[in-house]
């Protein structure tokens, strides 16, 4: 049912929690206006590193390596995410090695795409490591908002509420179907999409992070 989470939603939108939102949302729009080559590819980074793995460690991570994502050798970049606590350090490190070739393409995609749709499909094209989850993060976080960042919190709220079932498999096609649906919630809240990402993983976490 959607009503239930509607209201959840509508109070947290009128609560500090909602002012907390607003203020994450002006950093994201700040990082893709103002954020230079090595900044953005520090997020990019970040979102390779997200897929099936804890947030929280993610952030720490990024902010332990810094500059490193851009220098550090394969080899040494992915003892430095085995140090650092990441499960799957060595394909981690591969995929961000590989993603220097973009290194200056990003203020380019930012730029040039005005609708973050047509950006995550350039993303999940040219972006080893990124699907249309990892792809939906970075655009929301560089200040994209029509997109949706579907992971496993997500899932589990929605089919809490009995809003969608959960799939065994989050295909393109199932991915695109949830979007739509939190699209509708978005409306209904007069939010956007990326603003809806932090209120849901909120309700499921208690944490606005990024």
């Amino acid at each position: 049912m959607i009503e239930p989470l509607l209201y959840e939603m509508k109070c947290l939108i009128e609560s500090d929690v909602g002012k907390k939102v607003k203020l994450r949302m002006e950093e994201f729009r700040r990082l893709g206006r103002l954020g230079s080559d090595k900044d953005l590819f520090s997020e990019l980074c970040f979102c390779i590193l997200t897929a099936k793995s804890n947030a929280e460690r993610c952030i720490r991570i990024q902010e332990e390596i810094g500059g490193g994502f851009l220098t550090l050798p394969e080899d040494i970049l992915a003892k430095e995410l085995k140090r650092l606590g990441h499960r799957y350090p060595y394909v981690r490190a591969r995929y961000i090695v590989e993603a220097r070739q973009h290194l200056h393409k990003l203020r380019w995609l930012i730029d040039s795409f005005s609708s973050g749709v047509e950006a995550r499909y350039w993303l999940i094209e040219n972006v080893k490591g990124f699907g249309y989850k990892e792809a939906s993060h970075f655009l929301r976080n560089v200040g994209f908002e029509d997109v949706a960042i579907i992971d496993f919190h997500i899932l589990n709220l929605l089919t809490r509420y009995g809003i969608v079932e959960k799939p065994k498999t989050l295909t393109p096609r199932r991915y695109r179907e949830i979007e739509s649906i939190l699209r509708v919630i978005a409306s209904k809240l007069n939010i956007s999409l990326g603003e809806l990402d932090l209120y849901l993983w909120y309700i499921e976490t208690g944490k606005i992070l990024k």
